[in-house]
Order: C-alpha cells, then structure tokens, then sequence
C-alpha cells in the first residue's frame, strides 16, 4: 500500500489554503473599511476646520468680505504622518486669501459642505469646502472657505488597522492549524488502536472487527468485515474441499494398497486383486474429478454473471455422450426437449450438472432401466430433468446426499453423494431449484431443475 501523506497533513494542509482565502477575502475587505474610516475621520477634522475659519467671516465698514483666520483651526489638522495643510477663502467676487491654486469642492444638494479628493501640485490632498453666506445689513454676501490636507494620516491609519487585522488573522489560523493538530491526533487515536488489534490478531482469525471508531470510518471498517467474511468463506470452503478429497481418497486408495500386496505375493487370487486395484482407481479418479468441480465451483460462485445458455443443445450432446456407457449397462437412454430453450447457466457447470445426473441413473436405476432426459420451458423458468424407472432414492437418503458436509460412501452403492452433491452446488450456484420426486408411473424417480425465469433473473 502506497501512503499519500498523513490526514493530519492533509487537513492541516486544506486549513491554511482556506483560511489564505478566506484571509485574502477578508483582508480586502478590511483595506476598503480601513480607508472609509480614516477618510471619515478626516472628513469631520476638516468640516471642523472650515466651520472654524468660516466662524471667523465678516463684513467691514465699507462692505467688503473680510476674515481673520484663526490658526488653532489649521492646527487641528497636525498629525504625527506630518501631513501638509492647505486653506483658500473666496467672496463673491472670487478669490479672497490662502491658496489660489487650491481647487474648492462641490456644493453637494441641501448641504453646507462638500468633500473631494483633489490635488495641489504633486500632493495628494481631501478637500473640505464649507459654503456660507453673511449679512452687510442691506444685502447678504456668499463665501467659500476651503480647507485641504495631505493623505499620508489617512493613509497610515488604513495601513495600521490593516495591519492589526492581518496579525490576529495570522494569529486565529495558528491557533485553528493547533486545535486542529491536537483534535486529529485525539480523534486518530481509535485508529491507531484499531491498527494494534489487527497487528496482534491470529492469522485465522478473520472474525468481523469490533472497535470504538468514528463515524466516519465506518464504511471502511465495513467493508473490511465484508471482506474478511468472505475470505473466510473461501478458506473454508478450502478446508472443506482439502476435507473431502482426504476423506473421499484415502478409502480408494488403502483398497489399491491392499490388493497390490495380494499381486505381490503372487497367489491364486491375483487376478482379482489386479481387477479389483483398478476399479478402485477409476473409483479414486471419478472422485478426485468431482472434488475438482466442487472447487471450480466455488471459484466461479464469487464472479456471479452467468451467460444466457442453451440448455437444451447441451443436454442433446450429454445424452448422446452417455448413450454408450449407458448401453454397456443394458439401459435405454434418450432425450426429450425443445430444440433450443435458453437459460442463465455457464455452459461447463451446466454440462457437469447433467453429466452427474445422467451417470447416477446408468450406474443406480437398476438392469435394463429407461431413462429420459427432457428440457423443456414451464411458466416459472426453464426445466432439465432426468427421469429413470429403476427403484428411485429412500427420501430419508436425500438430504444427506446432496449435502457437500457429510460426502460419505454408501456400502456397494459406491460415491451417490459426492456426485448429487456436486448437483446441488451448481444448482445453487445457478439459483435454481433442485427437486427429487416419484415418476409419473408410480415406479422410479425425476430428479429436476428448475432455472429461473430470464426476465426475473
């Protein structure tokens, strides 16, 4: 397995991308803010100044527009940026004192002050221009008074609270990466004693996983159960097979020694030893087969999509396989069936299935039985069965027969479980159903299987 960084790496990781984000977002935010409030602030200083100077406004005895201005009003402009201060006052008739080159403001609608951002020269300036009228006693006279100052204030407060916002910003994502460094490495901790427990396990323990673990871990740990409980399926049906072909083997084969000790002492009966040795080895070689299929069989159970087959040209070609073995038995065997009938199946399986049933009716219905292979569609899903008139199973003997557990030999009936076993187990496979019943005769039995429907399967 390939480890790509821890999750404490990973969420650390996402945390200071996101929080550089959301910091960038906040902080422009915050440099916009951090400019209208400085510009607010000097905004009422200078509304301030020109209200003070324009206090100051009169008309001499001759009606002339005269004012005195008083520097107390400039000097509230000072600051610690030592930014320049500007001032310009105009009558009606237009320039009165202060600055000439100095640019007034705008008359907003409904107000007495008006503010712009100008400049004088190189300087960049905010410019206050207070509007305001005075009485001569016979006529009413109007007057600016302008007043303007540098930005380096204004700008080095936005700076500075920018600044201050940037360090607790700084400050709240150091302390969130160490809540988060702290909180993973607590919440990791079942993890880690997950890991222990299945480090310290037994190799054939694969027993579901029992632990106190996170939500959302979970779905992992399920899946691992999962997994585990099928390999468990596997290593038993491994067991199982290893079983049966010790237990279905070792009797074949003790009966070969014996006669071939009985051909190597040489006597009477040696002949029938040596026919005897063979047939227990064809006997120990149809076993082993069938074995084999059992383990074919549980590899092709965990791949589960079955191919659409037709079930009814393999039965044609098993029975035809079949006719000579069955006629070396003095049987009659034949097929009946439509000529094509599709079923979900694999072909080797259902060929297999077949072959067993076919060659437990040859070997078991007695001399000179009938027996009939039939395929054919019925409502619930298609048919194969085999039907012979020989004396048919105790129904007592059924279960035990197709029961892969107990494969046992039946004195002088030779291996009928083994192979009904194999039957079953494809059966199963197929998710068909498997049925032992009487003849329609009243004498002998059908052994069928029923395959589900296509459109249900």
């Amino acid at each position: 397995m390939i480890a790509r960084g821890s999750l404490r790496s990973r969420l650390l990781g996402w945390l200071l991308i996101s929080t550089a984000i959301l910091g960038l977002i906040a902080l422009t935010d915050t440099w916009f803010e951090a400019r209208r409030t400085a510009q607010g602030v000097s905004d009422r200083v200078l509304a301030g100044s020109a209200l003070a100077i324009a206090e100051r406004v009169s008309v001499d005895l001759s009606g002339v527009i005269e004012v005195d201005i008083p520097y107390s009003a400039l000097d509230m402009l000072a600051s610690a940026a030592e930014d320049q201060v500007f001032y310009r006052v105009d009558g009606p008739d237009g320039f009165l004192t202060g600055y000439e080159g100095l640019a007034r403001a705008p008359r907003p609608d409904g107000a007495d002050t008006g503010f712009a951002d100008g400049s004088f020269g190189e300087i960049r300036l905010r410019i206050a221009t207070r509007y305001g009228q005075v009485s001569t006693g016979e006529d009413v006279l109007p007057f600016s008074v302008t007043v303007a100052e540098s930005t380096r204030a204004r700008d080095e407060l936005a700076r500075s609270i920018l600044l201050r916002s940037a360090l607790r910003m700084a400050g709240l994502a150091a302390g969130a990466a160490l809540i988060v460094w702290i909180t993973v490495t607590i919440a990791l901790r079942p993890l880690d004693r997950l890991a222990r427990t299945i480090a310290t396990r037994a190799p054939d323990d694969l027993s579901p996983l029992r632990a106190d673990i996170p939500s959302e871990v979970a779905s992992p740990i399920e899946a691992m159960n999962s997994f585990m409980a099928r390999l468990d399926g596997a290593v038993a049906a491994l067991r199982n097979f290893t079983g049966n072909a010790g237990h279905q083997l070792r009797t074949p084969l003790a009966t070969v020694r014996a006669q071939l000790a009985l051909v190597a002492r040489g006597g009477p009966d040696s002949r029938d030893g040596i026919a005897k040795a063979e047939t227990a080895l064809i006997r120990a070689e149809r076993v082993l087969a069938q074995l084999l299929m059992l383990a074919r069989i549980d590899a092709a159970a965990a791949r589960r999509a079955l191919p659409v087959t037709d079930i009814a040209a393999i039965a044609r070609s098993t029975t035809a396989e079949a006719i000579p073995e069955a006629t070396r038995f003095g049987h009659d065997l034949g097929f009946e069936g439509d000529d094509a009938l599709p079923a979900r199946a694999d072909p080797v399986l259902c060929a297999e299935l077949l072959t067993n049933l076919v060659d437990n009716a040859i070997r078991y219905a007695g001399p000179h039985a009938t027996i009939t292979v039939r395929a054919y569609p019925a409502p619930d899903g298609p048919v194969l069965e085999v039907e012979d008139d020989g004396p048919g199973l105790p129904p007592d003997a059924i279960p035990r027969l197709v029961a892969r557990q107990d494969l046992r030999t039946d004195a002088g009936q030779g291996t009928h479980g083994l192979g009904l076993a194999v039957v079953a187990e494809i059966a199963r496979l197929f998710g068909a159903s498997l049925d032992f019943v009487p003849a329609g005769a009243g004498k002998g039995h059908v052994i069928r299987c029923r395959f589900p429907a296509l459109d249900a399967a």
